[in-house]
C-alpha cells in the first residue's frame, strides 16, 4: 500500500553562525558534525558586470589554479587529487564563487593550496595563451548553436549592449587580455573586503579556526567603489536567420524586478504554472498538444540589480510562428482566466518538493545561505517564501498576471530558419516593430 503523501506546513532551516573578521570578510558557519567532509565557498563580488575589458572576469576565475610561484597547474591538480579534494569555480553577472570540498582531516593541507591560488595567482603567460585560444574556438562553436546565440541576443534585447547584464563581445576581444590586465582585476576584486565565505559540513571550532586563519591571508586591497548601472535599453523583436538550421531557438520574456520586490514570489508561482514543470501549460500546449518541441520552460531570473521572466524553447523551424503565437496565447490566458484550484495545488506541491530536495543536506543549505546573503536576507526567507506560496490564491495570480504580464515590454528573440514571426497585423502577438533582424 502506497504511503500517504505529506506536505510539510513549514520548512525551517538552520541559521548560520555569523562571524565578522578583521579584514572585512563575513564568515557564515553551518556546522554538521556528523559529516567527515568540509565545504568552503568564497563568494566574491567579481562577476562579469565589474570588468572593464571583455572576458576579464571569467578568465581571472578560470586561471586561479593555473600556477603560482610555489605550485604549477599540474601540481595543484595532483595535490587536490591526492587528498581526495574537489575544487570548482563558477561565475555569473554579479558574483564569482570559488568552492573547496575536502575530507575534514585534510583541511589544513587543502586550505594551504586554496590560499596559494586565492592570494598569489600568477596567471602564467603560457597558460593564458592556451586558455585564450581554447576559449576563442569554443565561443565560435557555441555561437553556431541556435540556443546559445538566442540566449546572448535575449539578454542584449532586454538590457542593451551597453548594459553589463546585456553585453556580449566578439571572440577577438580575448586577444586584448594580458597578464597585467588579469592581475589588475584580481588585485581590485579578489580581496577580503569584497568577499564573504560559507563553510558547511564538519565545521567545528577546530575547522573554523583554521578557516579564519586562512581568510586572514586574503589580500586586503583597497576599498572598491561600484559605478551605477546604466538605464536598460529594450529591443522588442530580434531575429537572426539561420537558413540551414533545422530548429529555431525562441526566447520570450520581460524585464521585471529582483528578488527583494514584494511580487517576486508570486511571479515565481505564476512562472511555474506557465512553464516551470513537466505538466505546465506550455508543455501541455507546445509539446503534448501541438508537438512543436521536446521541451519548453519559463523561469523568473534573479540578478543583484534586476530580474526578468524568461521563456525558452527550440522548435522545428516550420513551427516558429505558431509556437510564438501559442506562447502569447498562454500569457493571455493567465491574464484573462484564474488558475484552477487543482492546478494550483499541484504547482504548490511541486514548489514545496523542489525546496525539500534543495535543502536535503548541509551543502544544499549552504547554497541557500549563499543566495540569502547575496540577496540581503537570511535563511528565514525560506519559511517566509513557503508561507506565501501556500497562501497564494488564483485571484492573486490573476492580479499579478494583469499587472506584470501585459504585452507592453515583452521581448521576442528567434534564431533559426524563419520569416518574420511577429508581423504588426497579427492580433495575437504584441504590436512590435519589425526591427533588429540580423
Amino acid at each position: 500500500m502506497q504511503p500517504a503523501v505529506r506536505i510539510p506546513d513549514r520548512l525551517d532551516i538552520p541559521m548560520p553562525e555569523i562571524r565578522r573578521l578583521a579584514g572585512g570578510t563575513g564568515l557564515y558557519v553551518l556546522n554538521a558534525p556528523q559529516q567527515e567532509v568540509t565545504r568552503l565557498s568564497l563568494v566574491y563580488r567579481a562577476g562579469t558586470r565589474f570588468q572593464s575589458r571583455p572576458f576579464t572576469a571569467a578568465t581571472v576565475m578560470n586561471l586561479l589554479a593555473e600556477g603560482t610561484e610555489k605550485y604549477s597547474a599540474a601540481e595543484f591538480s595532483e595535490r587536490f587529487d591526492f587528498y581526495g579534494a574537489h575544487f570548482e569555480t563558477g561565475i555569473d553577472r554579479d558574483y564569482a564563487v570559488v568552492t573547496l570540498c575536502t575530507l575534514s582531516r585534510f583541511l589544513p593541507q587543502t586550505l594551504e593550496l586554496l590560499e596559494e591560488m586565492t592570494a598569489r595567482p600568477l596567471f602564467p603567460v603560457p597558460e593564458l595563451d592556451i586558455y585564450r585560444e581554447r576559449r576563442k574556438q569554443q565561443l565560435s562553436v557555441d555561437r553556431q548553436k541556435v540556443s546559445f546565440r538566442a540566449r546572448e541576443l535575449f539578454t542584449q534585447a532586454l538590457f542593451g549592449q551597453e548594459h553589463p547584464y546585456g553585453s556580449f563581445y566578439d571572440r577577438d576581444e580575448f586577444d586584448a587580455l594580458t597578464q597585467d590586465v588579469l592581475q589588475a582585476f584580481f588585485r581590485k576584486h579578489y580581496t577580503a573586503g569584497n568577499c564573504f565565505a560559507v563553510v558547511s559540513g564538519k565545521a567545528g571550532s577546530e575547522e573554523v579556526q583554521r578557516i579564519e586563519t586562512f581568510l586572514a591571508s586574503l589580500p586586503a586591497g583597497a576599498g572598491v567603489s561600484f559605478a551605477d548601472l546604466p538605464e536598460p535599453v529594450t529591443t522588442p523583436l530580434v531575429q537572426e536567420r539561420r537558413e540551414e538550421a533545422l530548429q529555431t531557438a525562441i526566447r520570450i520574456g520581460k524585464r521585471l524586478f529582483p528578488r527583494n520586490h514584494p511580487d517576486f514570489i508570486g511571479m515565481q508561482v505564476l512562472s511555474m504554472v506557465l512553464g516551470g514543470y513537466f505538466g505546465s501549460r506550455l508543455i501541455s500546449n507546445l509539446r503534448e498538444d501541438k508537438g512543436y518541441t521536446y521541451g519548453v520552460f519559463s523561469a523568473m531570473v534573479n540578478l543583484e540589480s534586476a530580474g526578468y521572466l524568461a521563456i525558452a524553447t527550440e522548435v522545428g523551424a516550420p513551427f516558429t510562428r505558431d509556437a510564438v503565437r501559442e506562447i502569447f496565447r498562454e500569457l493571455a490566458r493567465l491574464r484573462e482566466e484564474p488558475v484552477g484550484a487543482e492546478e494550483l495545488k499541484i504547482v504548490k506541491n511541486m514548489i514545496t518538493g523542489d525546496l525539500m530536495r534543495i535543502l536535503d543536506g548541509p551543502f544544499g543549505i549552504a547554497d541557500v545561505t549563499i543566495e540569502s546573503v547575496q540577496n540581503g536576507t537570511d535563511n528565514g526567507y525560506v519559511a517566509r517564501y513557503l508561507e506565501e506560496v501556500k497562501a497564494i490564491t488564483p485571484e492573486r495570480l490573476q492580479e499579478l498576471a494583469r499587472r506584470h504580464l501585459n504585452e507592453a515590454g515583452f521581448v521576442t528573440v528567434t534564431v533559426g530558419a524563419v520569416d518574420e514571426c511577429a508581423p504588426d497585423s497579427d492580433p495575437v502577438l504584441p504590436d512590435v516593430p519589425k526591427t533588429a533582424s540580423v
